[in-house]
């Protein structure tokens, strides 16, 4: 199994199992779901371009929140980092949706799911103390 998908695995099981904590990561994650397993399998842009303007927002407010107070002190210059990268990301995924070819906004897309998943498998497990 390679390591994309094992960390998928990780985060599906996260969600399942009581979602980030964090109300911003669980009401980006609310949107972006469906999108990933449902309407990118199935090339449905029309479905993602639907979405997008919702789903930037959300992803917004996590970029507003900023380094959550859980992240350890260690971590916490590599999360910004991502996080600053993941605000990037959604100013292409937007204009990409609004006025983007299919491809570009399948790479789009992809670039903010990817960095938000990297941003959810840095924040501490429910109930960790790390």
């Amino acid at each position: 199994m390679n390591l994309h998908v094992t960390a998928a695995l990780a985060l599906s099981a996260l969600i399942v199992f009581g979602g980030f904590g964090i109300k911003e990561y669980d009401a980006f994650h609310d949107v972006l779901h469906p999108l990933e397993h449902e309407a990118l399998p199935k090339g449905d842009f029309a479905r993602i371009r639907s979405q997008a303007k919702e789903l930037t927002k959300r992803g917004d407010a996590i970029v507003a929140l900023g380094v959550p107070k859980t992240i350890a002190a260690e971590k916490s210059e590599h999360f910004k980092k991502q996080l600053d990268e993941f605000a990037k990301a959604l100013v292409k995924f937007s204009a990409d949706a609004e006025s983007g070819k299919d491809a570009d906004l399948k790479t789009s897309y992809s670039a903010v799911h990817d960095l938000f998943e990297d941003l959810a498998h840095m924040l501490p497990r429910r109930g960790s103390k790390h």
